[in-house]
């Protein structure tokens, strides 16, 4: 079993030291979803929700969340994003908005939390512009699609779900 990294001698929780790491290039990739009832489904889709353009403030929301990470996850470094960027596509099938994310840098650690705090976030400004129509909206699943940089390289989900199942 490795050692873990994140507990110092005693056992208390620690941030890891990542001052010898070789700086690179980093990104993340996050997706989310919020699925909600009909009308409000259909009054977000004309911008005609009483809060306001429901997608721009979830947008904002979703980058300012990917610059607070470190302040909401406790062992999260605090990063220099060089990129934050949330899409929205509208999915009126099944009454959802999928939320993409995606954060970059060059840095000594990675941006996935960065990455899917903004998903969340956005997510839940998503919900509370709509709340108020539809207060049994479902958020999920939320989950990281890419990573490149660090020692794993790059990372796919997709790759990742086909080695567990061979």
């Amino acid at each position: 079993m490795s050692e873990l990294t994140h507990l110092n001698q005693r056992g208390e929780a620690s941030m890891v030291d990542v001052t010898g790491k070789d700086i690179q290039d980093r990104d993340a990739r996050a997706e989310s979803r919020i699925s909600m009832s009909a009308e409000a489904f259909a009054l977000l889709s004309q911008g005609a929700h009483k809060k306001g353009d429901v997608l721009a403030v979830a947008r904002i929301a979703g980058i300012q969340a990917a610059k607070k990470t470190a302040e909401l996850i406790p062992l999260c470094h605090p990063l220099m994003l060089t990129k934050v960027s949330l899409d929205f596509e509208l999915q009126p099938q099944s009454h959802s908005v999928h939320i993409s994310a995606y954060c970059r840098l060059a840095g000594r650690t990675g941006v996935e939390m960065e990455a899917l705090t903004a998903a969340s976030v956005a997510a839940l400004a998503i919900y509370d512009m709509c709340k108020a129509v539809d207060p049994a909206m479902v958020i999920g699943p939320t989950r990281l699609l890419e990573k490149r940089g660090g020692k794993r390289g790059h990372w796919q989900l997709a790759q990742a779900t086909e080695t567990e199942a061979e």
